[in-house]
Parts: structure tokens; sequence; C-alpha cells
């Protein structure tokens, strides 16, 4: 990518991998991006596990009921946490630092998709972040927000649609309950 706004175009969730590992210096690079993202007061509430293990990528698969299954193909996963006893704002923490290493992915040619996990289900009587604690012995107080898949790219997807961007949702000024359209502007 040569600019940020090619990688915002280009950047696609990817579900489906190569059998492919990810190189020492991109997983690093990955991680760096992630370690590099801005934290409300400098706190970095943040903490990052990265899986590569192939059989503890197929039990994290199964963290939830659905969305999840992908997992058990991708070269790396980074279970993305946060520590609410350090900061009140450790989600947005978390979640600044999950896309962080998403865009860091692409630029570096590397398929990713976004897991949530918090507020999820792994079973009727089981959060999936209880599962993945257990799993990979997360203590007490950090709580999961999500797991980042990486892997090679199999397919390359569209871009995203530039011209059908929805600036429905962009209000100026304040929040306008009516949307103007160009009818409604020539008849003002």
């Amino acid at each position: 990518m040569n600019n940020f706004r090619n990688l915002l175009i280009n950047r696609r969730s990817i579900r489906k991998f190569k059998n492919e590992l990810l190189s020492p210096e991109e997983t690093q690079t990955i991680l760096e991006a992630a370690l590099l993202s801005p934290t409300s007061k400098n706190k970095r509430s943040w903490t990052f596990i990265a899986v590569e293990d192939k059989e503890m990528l197929a039990k994290l698969s199964k963290c939830k009921e659905h969305g999840a299954s992908f997992l058990a193909d991708a070269a790396l996963a980074v279970v993305v946490l946060g520590n609410p006893l350090e900061s009140d704002v450790w989600i947005e923490d978390a979640s600044i630092a999950a896309i962080n290493m998403q865009l860091q992915a692409e630029e570096l040619g590397i398929g990713s998709c976004w897991i949530q996990v918090r507020e999820r289900m792994f079973s009727e009587m089981m959060l999936s972040t209880q599962y993945i604690s257990e799993l990979l012995n997360v203590p007490i107080p950090l709580e999961t927000l999500c797991i980042i898949a990486f892997g090679k790219k199999e397919n390359e997807r569209t871009p995203n649609d530039v011209e059908n961007l929805c600036w429905e949702k962009v209000h100026i000024g304040g929040y306008s309950c009516c949307t103007q359209t160009d009818d409604n502007v020539a008849e003002q």
C-alpha cells in the first residue's frame, strides 16, 4: 500500500487462509502495531496473547457457537485482553490496538478478521471469555475483548466501494433527523 486511504479501501475481513505460516518478522510487526497503539492516559490497559500452535487455534475456534470456526485455519491468532481495573476505557483501548494490528496486517498483504468474544457465549452456561481464560490461563482481572485471526489470504476480496459510502450517517454541526435529498434542497 502506498497510502492510508488505499489501505482503508482494500482492507476487508478475510476468513479463508492459505496453509502458510507468517514469518517471525511479520508476526513481530503486527504485534508492534498493537503495542504502538494509543491508550487513555497512557495506561496501556491491554495485553495480548499470540497463538500459532495449530491445536490451540483449533480449540480457540470453538470459543463461540458461530463466527469463529475459520480461526482453526489461521496462521496466527492474537487474543486481545484488557484490564478494567487499570482503565475504565479498556474496551476502547483494546479496540484501537486490534484495528491497528488489522491495518498493519493489510499493509503487509496479510488477511485478518475480528472475532467478537466479549458478551458472547461458549455454551448455554459459559461465556466465551471464561472458556478462553481457562484455555489460556488468563488471570483475573483481565478480560477478553476479541481474537484477531491472521493468515495469508486464500483469495483477494473486492475493495470497499467508495462510491457507495453511507454519507447519510454523517451529520454536520449536530444531528439532523431528516436527510435532505437533492429534490428537497431544490424545493427550498
